[in-house]
């Protein structure tokens, strides 16, 4: 199975489609709810729903996952019924084959309960319809235009140059991967003065979109980037650190020692992230989906993100 431990909870949805193609007399009997095994649209749905749940035990590299809706609607038609299921399901993963999977087996149920008066019927047409939610939602870089970014690396041994500087290096690579063009990636001590002068820099000077700090941001007496960042930012934006540590607390109690901010100085986002390389990805993986959305929304965007985006 693809590890998906990294991926973010998101709400995800899908619908399909199955088609079953029948004599018109079967399909007259149907209407009439006068077939052998009487009416099969009840029982087809909650085939659905069923096959739904159990996709993971039917297709073998399709993951468990929590189901907050199936629904299953037909359309009758003159020898046809369309079959049409959605899914939906607040998790890592998406739900494309747990879709499809109930439209199979609504198409199946009703072939099941109909054959008695059609021996010749024939499901056609599974496919899906449309998924949403997860990666697809959230492009790499939003209407064509690149943005800037600094890593600023807090660190009195890194600093000195005793220790290398390995989240800094993942942080700049993950940043370009992501879209952004990194123009600089700095090393400097703990030490508030020289951290609130780089921010400053970044934000007034540069007019950077984004600064990204590493380090400093635990309970340590030279941990202090948390209070330098609050002295220069303008307005905070809590909700990045809160669910930074939302996250990381479900993969280790540590998470909750963190005490990393983030804010705004300018039209600057700026925001803390551990110091330990596993912290940063961990963090990324959080972020990397709504950061160009963010910066867009501070350059005064519309809040609603457009589908065909």
């Amino acid at each position: 199975m693809r590890d998906i431990s990294s991926k973010n909870l998101t709400l995800r949805r899908a619908r399909a489609t199955a088609i079953l193609k029948a004599s018109k007399r079967a399909i007259g009997l149907l209407k009439k709810n006068q077939l052998p095994k009487r009416d099969p649209l009840p029982v087809a749905k909650v085939a659905a729903v069923q096959a739904a749940k159990q996709t993971s035990i039917l297709i073998p590299y399709c993951h468990p996952l929590p189901i907050d809706f199936v629904d299953c609607t037909f359309t009758i038609g003159t020898s046809s019924v369309v079959v049409e299921t959605e899914v939906k399901s607040i998790y890592k993963t998406g739900v494309e084959m747990e879709a499809l999977s109930a439209a199979s087996a609504a198409a199946l149920t009703l072939y099941d309960m109909m054959k008695a008066v059609d021996a010749s019927m024939e499901i056609s047409g599974i496919r899906l319809l449309e998924k949403t939610g997860g990666k697809s939602d959230f492009p790499v870089s939003r209407r064509g235009k690149t943005r800037k970014a600094a890593v600023l690396v807090l660190s009195d041994s890194i600093s000195k140059r005793r220790n290398s500087d390995a989240s800094g290096r993942v942080m700049q690579r993950r940043l370009t991967e992501a879209g952004f063009r990194v123009v600089e990636r700095k090393v400097v001590s703990d030490d508030s003065r020289v951290i609130e002068r780089a921010l400053i820099r970044y934000a007034d000077s540069l007019a950077l979109d984004l600064v990204v700090t590493t380090g400093g941001t635990g309970l340590g007496p030279r941990d202090v980037t948390p209070e330098a960042t609050v002295r220069i930012i303008s307005r905070e934006a809590p909700g990045i650190g809160e669910a930074l540590r939302s996250a990381g607390i479900r993969k280790t109690p540590f998470s909750m020692l963190s005490r990393g901010v983030s804010g705004i100085r300018g039209k600057t986002l700026i925001i803390n992230l551990p110091g330990s390389t596993a912290g940063v990805n961990e963090a990324l993986d959080v972020l990397l989906p709504v950061l160009h959305h963010a910066i867009e929304i501070m350059s005064g965007a519309d809040h609603r993100r457009k589908k065909s985006e």
